[in-house]
């Protein structure tokens, strides 16, 4: 098999520090976070930002002094690829926006889903305007499956021309109102749908998280983890922060005799 890629995602949009102390909202909370995370074995950063009340925001300024931070704390920056998913009711404009300071990946999400008690939007059309923004700031997505039916979606986009192989994709699995993350069931026939040449991971929500990272590591595909997905290491129990996900992976991997991919092993098994 490949090496692990492990990406964390550390700080997500709709979580605050009543629900977990140790989530990183700020600049310097973020680069302590990522540096930990390097260093317990992730090569990845997926980044969302806050404003200075710790409110989501999708401003540039805030990526900026996030992303300058992170470059400053890690001695090998890890790939930060960047949300544009935003809060839920997030305008696309903003969403498409921070792709402007070109950072090596992106999230691109693939259609409309319940998220919880909303609705997370993205039509046809927010998504044409999403891989266009892919297209001229030329960064590579990351597509964002939620549901079966997503994946429908994406190969309209690849056979409209909108989006371009290698195809780099992430089953996001468990989130209220989407398709749920029971293993080998949900999984499989994602998995075997995926368009080609592509390399695909999966992210848990909740308790979905640690088994399915399991199947992951044991079938070929690469994990997400990180506060922005499950606050907990075990039932009841809160992570100790983003690094404590991160090592349980690893050292899944090692179980399995699965190498985890270095930084610049990352960017080579994906094309950066």
């Amino acid at each position: 098999m490949e090496k692990l890629i492990i990406t964390c995602a550390i700080t997500g949009a709709e979580l605050s520090k009543d629900e977990t102390p140790v989530l990183p909202v700020t600049p310097d909370e973020q680069a302590r976070a990522a540096r930990e995370c390097v260093e317990a074995g992730a090569s990845i950063i997926h980044l969302h930002v806050r404003d200075d009340q710790a409110r989501p925001s999708q401003e540039l300024a805030h990526f900026k002094r996030s992303v300058e931070a992170i470059r400053a704390a890690c001695p090998d920056t890890p790939i930060i690829q960047f949300s544009t998913g935003g809060a839920v009711g997030e305008a696309m404009e903003k969403r498409i926006e921070p792709l402007s300071l070109k950072p090596e990946m992106g999230s691109f999400n693939t259609g409309t889903i319940n998220f919880g008690d909303d609705i997370f939007v993205n039509s046809f059309p927010d998504m044409r305007g999403l891989a266009a923004g892919f297209k001229k700031y030329g960064v590579v997505p990351e597509f964002e499956i939620y549901d079966l039916g997503h994946l429908a979606n994406l190969e309209k986009l690849i056979k409209e021309g909108l989006v371009t192989p290698p195809y780099h994709i992430q089953f996001v699995l468990g989130v209220p109102g989407a398709m749920q993350g029971d293993c080998f069931r949900d999984l499989a026939p994602l998995v075997q749908r995926l368009p080609q040449p592509s390399t695909w991971g999966v992210a848990g929500v909740g308790r979905f998280q640690l088994p399915l990272a399991t199947v992951a590591i044991a079938t070929g595909g690469h994990v997400r983890v990180g506060l922005e997905d499950n606050i907990y290491f075990s039932r009841g129990v809160l992570a100790t922060g983003n690094a404590q996900l991160v090592s349980r992976v690893a050292d899944l991997a090692k179980l399995y005799g699965r190498g985890i991919a270095s930084i610049q092993e990352a960017r080579q098994l994906l094309g950066l």
